[in-house]
């Protein structure tokens, strides 16, 4: 039986995580997350789908999202996966899903909780121990979100443009 399609509410952010098959590697050189990142771009692009945050760990995802529409961001992810893996295992001569499962997604409803949500996924390197300072890690929505460094695909929410929040970080 086919799986239910999820819905989302336009205009209300969710924050995705999306984890490799065991928890093993997705990325194993720079190649592969800029890749990955070209792919987010075309696909939140194609499907109308503003990206706030993100960050690629070695072996997981987490990206803070905003849907226009219902179904963007199902059809974006899918879009993602049916190129990114593909890739994956050609290059690296695997077979099957890269992925654990479906990727997660929980709605970000309350203003306070955006920022919250912001500031675990960028520094996330920084507790895993791979960087000191967020800066550092190049595969991160850190840099822009900063205003050290812009990232073509990421557009700033609504509520970080109003309340200028980039001193939070």
């Amino acid at each position: 039986m086919p799986r239910k399609p999820r819905y989302y509410l336009p205009g209300v952010p969710v924050h995705i995580v999306q984890r490799g098959h065991s928890r093993e590697p997705i990325f194993f050189e720079a190649q592969d997350y800029a890749t990955y990142a070209y792919w987010l771009s075309e696909g939140a692009q194609k499907y109308d789908v503003a990206i706030h945050a993100f960050v690629f760990m070695t072996n997981h995802i987490h990206l803070l999202v905003t849907p226009e529409g219902g179904i963007q961001i199902s059809r974006l992810m899918q879009f993602i996966g049916r190129r990114y893996v593909p890739y994956l295992n050609h290059k690296y001569g695997r077979s099957g899903s890269a992925w654990e499962g479906r990727y997660k997604a929980s709605l970000v409803q309350d203003e306070a909780y955006l920022f919250t949500v912001m500031r675990y996924i960028e520094l996330n390197p920084v507790r895993a121990a791979m960087v000191v300072r967020p800066g550092q890690y190049r595969w991160s929505s850190f840099c822009h979100n900063a205003g050290i460094r812009e990232v073509s695909f990421l557009r700033f929410h609504s509520l970080y443009e109003i309340k200028g929040v980039r001193a939070l970080f």
